[in-house]
C-alpha cells in the first residue's frame, strides 16, 4: 500500500460515514475502513468527497474570461460573443494553447473537479491549414493533462458546416473544420495519445446539428467505439428557429427522432426544450450537460432542471467557456437560476436530501456517466478524492449534508478545498496545485504573446 489517509467523515455510496481511513495503492483505493480512530501522528485530512467530473469544457476559452464584456453597437448575445471568440482564434499556436489549457485544468482541480470532458474542436492552425500531425493540438491537451494530473475524457469534435442544411463553413470556423476521413484519423490518434493515462477515456463530439449533416452524424456512434458521445443542442432560441426552418422539427425533437440517443449520449445545454423533449431525454437515459455559469454569462436561458430531475432525468455540470471554474460555483448557480425562474427556495432538494446533497449526488452520477469514469469512493475504484477543510468558520457546527450545503452556499471561494488526490496522487495541497507557480508563469507569457499579437 502506498499510503493511508484518515478523514473525519467521507461521503460513500451509501451515505456519510465517520472516522474513515482510506488506503491507496497503484492509484486506486485499496482499503476503506469506517468508524476508526485517528492513529497517533496520523494527519486529519478533513471531510472526503468523491471527485466530480466536469462534463463540458473548452479549455482554450479560459484566456477570454473578462475580455468580452464591452457592449457592441447592437444588443449583445451568444452570437456576438461567438464572433469575438472567432477573432480571438486568429492567433495562438500549440504552445499557447497548451499553456492556457494547463491553467484551466489546474483551476479545475483546485475547484473540486478530478475529471474533465474536454470538448476539443481546435484542430487547425490559425490560417486554417492542417498541422503536419492531425492531432497536434489534441497532443497539447494531453500534455496539459500530464502536467496537472487531472483525469481526461477527450472528445475530439467533428465540425464541418456553418449552419443547418450543410452550409459551407465560414472563415471564423477554419480552425475547427475537418472531414470524416480526417476525423477518423484524429480519433485514432487521440486513443494512442492517452495510452498510459490513468482512467483516460476517448469519445466523440459532433459539435451541433448546425455543424454536422445527418449522414455525418450517423457515422459518429461507430467512431465513438465504447466511448461517450457529446453534442451541443438547443442552446439558443435562434438555433431552435433555424432548425425548424430546416427540418420542421426542434433540435432535441429532431435528434431523438433521427439519432440512436441512449445512455452514451450527453446533450449539452438543451436549454430550450419542450416537456415532450425533456421527457424523451429521460426515456432514453441520456445525460443533459448543464453549464450554469456560462449559460448565465451568455444569456442562454434556463433549462427546466427541477421538473427534469423530479422525473428521473440525469444531469451533470460543466464549466464550458471557463469564465469561472469551480464545482461549488456551478452547483450554486444551477440552484439559484432555478429559484429565480420558479420564485421559490431549495427547489432542487428532495424529501431525502438537502439542496446541496441532492445537487452534488445528481451531478456526480451524471458526470460519471457522461465522462465514462466512475466517481465513487469504493475499494478498487480510482482514488479521486476531494478533501474539504471543515475547520473554517463556514463549517462551524456542521455535519453530514450541512457540510455540502455550507460548501456550496456559504463558504468563501478560497479555502474550503484543502487537498485533492487524482488517481492516488496528491495534486492539490493546502488549496494550491503543486505546480501552480510554473503553470501560471507559463500561462502569463502565453497570454502576453496572444494579446500582444491582438494589439500589434
Amino acid at each position: 500500500m502506498d499510503r493511508s489517509l484518515w478523514f473525519q467523515a467521507a461521503l460513500l455510496p451509501d451515505g456519510w460515514a465517520t472516522g474513515v481511513r482510506i488506503g491507496l495503492a497503484n492509484g486506486r483505493i485499496a482499503t476503506l475502513e469506517t468508524g476508526v480512530e485517528r492513529a497517533p501522528g496520523e494527519a486529519d485530512q478533513g471531510v472526503a468527497l468523491p471527485g466530480m467530473t466536469n462534463l463540458h469544457s473548452h479549455a482554450f476559452q479560459r484566456a477570454m474570461a473578462g475580455l468580452t464584456e464591452a457592449r457592441g453597437p447592437s444588443d449583445d448575445d451568444f452570437w456576438t460573443w461567438r464572433a469575438l471568440m472567432y477573432r480571438f482564434l486568429d492567433r495562438g499556436g500549440p504552445e499557447e494553447i497548451e499553456a492556457i489549457t494547463a491553467l484551466a485544468f489546474m483551476e479545475m482541480l483546485e475547484g473540486g473537479f478530478t475529471q474533465v470532458c474536454e470538448f476539443h474542436y481546435l484542430h487547425n492552425d490559425p490560417s486554417g491549414a492542417a498541422y503536419a500531425d492531425i492531432a497536434e493540438i489534441a497532443g497539447r491537451v494531453v500534455a496539459a493533462t500530464r502536467t496537472t494530473g487531472i483525469g481526461l475524457t477527450l472528445l475530439p469534435v467533428f465540425y464541418a458546416h456553418a449552419g443547418f442544411g450543410g452550409q459551407p463553413p465560414a472563415h471564423g470556423q477554419r480552425r475547427f473544420v475537418t472531414d470524416l476521413d480526417g476525423f477518423a484519423d484524429l480519433t485514432a490518434r487521440c486513443r494512442a495519445l492517452v495510452a498510459g493515462l490513468d482512467g483516460a477515456v476517448v469519445g466523440v463530439a459532433p459539435h451541433s446539428l448546425r455543424a454536422i449533416s445527418p449522414d455525418e452524424l450517423a457515422m459518429m456512434p461507430a467512431l465513438a467505439g465504447d466511448g461517450p458521445i457529446h453534442i451541443h443542442v438547443s442552446e439558443q432560441t435562434r438555433e431552435v428557429e433555424d432548425c425548424l426552418d430546416w427540418s420542421g422539427a426542434r433540435p432535441v425533437e429532431w435528434l431523438l427522432a433521427n439519432a440512436p440517443v441512449d445512455p452514451r449520449w450527453c446533450l449539452i445545454h438543451s436549454t430550450h426544450v419542450t416537456e415532450a423533449e425533456w421527457r424523451g431525454i429521460v426515456d432514453r437515459g441520456a445525460v443533459v450537460g448543464l453549464c450554469p455559469i456560462t449559460e448565465a454569462n451568455l444569456g442562454d436561458g434556463v433549462f427546466p432542471a427541477v421538473d427534469f430531475a423530479q422525473a428521473g432525468g440525469r444531469f451533470g455540470i460543466g464549466t464550458d467557456s471557463n469564465v469561472q471554474i469551480g464545482a461549488a460555483e456551478e452547483l450554486r448557480m444551477l440552484e439559484y437560476s432555478q429559484r429565480l425562474a420558479r420564485r421559490g427556495r431549495a427547489v432542487m432538494a428532495d424529501p431525502q436530501r438537502s439542496t446541496g446533497r441532492a445537487l452534488h449526488d445528481r451531478a456526480l452520477a451524471g458526470g460519471a456517466q457522461a465522462g465514462g469514469a466512475a466517481a465513487v469512493l469504493v475499494v478498487g475504484g480510482w482514488a479521486d478524492i476531494v478533501a474539504l477543510d471543515v475547520e473554517g468558520i463556514a463549517f462551524a457546527g456542521r455535519a453530514g449534508d450541512a457540510v455540502l450545503d455550507s460548501w456550496i452556499f456559504g463558504a468563501p471561494r478560497s479555502g474550503p478545498i484543502r487537498s485533492v488526490w487524482r488517481a492516488g496522487r496528491e495534486v492539490v495541497t493546502n488549496g494550491r496545485h503543486i505546480a501552480r507557480d510554473a503553470i501560471q508563469a507559463r500561462y502569463r507569457q502565453a497570454l502576453l504573446r496572444v494579446l500582444g499579437e491582438a494589439t500589434a
